[in-house]
């Protein structure tokens, strides 16, 4: 019997690309995104449902799950990759758009596990998959948003690993570097305020330093291939780094003290 997935943020990117490496590999995939009319790529392959999947609107969660299985008949992994960044300086983001960031990256993947789990826990299995980022093991200047959302999804997801394996359930972290995705377009939400001139200088710096990390950003299809990884080699292993830029920061956040990795960052920044 096949096996099926569900994904969030499916439209592009690395949530598209995974969705197509999956199904070459003949699971079925339910494919969900904010605006499925208007994929073309995905709605053309058998056996994928592309359907709506609004990480905010809990209808639209609990509706994608149940068609999933209406058309499939069960759910064996479950990919939360939906997400952004909301990068700047503390003080210029509304309280508006500070929730936003959180229940996006937060409770919208709070939300899609709980919709999962009751299936899970019935079959007695079910492996979910959350993609975190090298940004949920150390921080960046400007990031204090999302890397405290990627923090977040760290601790949850090593937490949740000792409930879903009382059912026979797996829980897998995907730790990717920069991507060569749209992240530093509609990925990414950057918020400032030019009358804060305190933080102006930083801001030059940060966002001039930024374009270089994403020259050696990983192609989609590299981080998809560690997430098909993650959900078919039956391992009891949490993290997965994805990315040779990945594994070489990871690496290098183990090694070094707060103080001297601090400082490193600040050199890299020009700060």
């Amino acid at each position: 019997m096949k096996k099926t997935i569900l994904i969030t943020g499916a439209s592009s990117g690395l949530g598209k690309e995974t969705a197509k490496l999956f199904h070459s590999r003949g699971w079925n995939v339910i494919a969900t995104m904010r605006k499925p009319e208007q994929d073309t790529e995905l709605k053309a392959l058998e056996n994928v449902l592309v359907t709506k999947l609004d990480v905010l609107d809990l209808k639209t969660i609990n509706t994608a799950v149940a068609e999933g299985l209406d058309r499939f008949g069960k759910i064996d992994a479950l990919l939360n990759n939906a997400g952004y960044g909301a990068y700047g300086p503390l003080e210029s983001f509304s309280r508006d758009h500070i929730i936003r960031q959180f229940n996006t990256n937060v409770i919208g993947l709070l939300d899609v596990t709980r919709a999962v789990l009751p299936h899970f826990r019935i079959n007695e299995g079910g492996t979910i998959i959350n993609i975190s980022s090298i940004g949920g093991k150390m921080a960046f200047p400007l990031g204090a948003l999302y890397h405290g959302t990627k923090f977040a999804v760290e601790g949850i997801s090593e937490s949740l690993t000792y409930e879903v394996e009382q059912f026979g359930g797996k829980i897998k972290i995907v730790e990717p570097g920069a991507i060569d995705t749209d992240f530093t377009g509609r990925s990414l939400d950057f918020s400032n305020d030019e009358t804060l001139t305190a933080y102006q200088p930083l801001i030059g710096k940060v966002m001039g330093a930024m374009q270089d990390l994403f020259q050696n950003a990983s192609e989609p299809r590299v981080i998809a291939e560690v997430i098909y990884e993650a959900a078919t080699d039956g391992k009891d292993q949490l993290r997965y780094t994805a990315g040779q830029d990945a594994e070489m920061m990871i690496g290098l956040r183990q090694q070094l003290a707060d103080e001297s990795f601090i400082s490193g960052i600040k050199s890299q920044f020009g700060i």
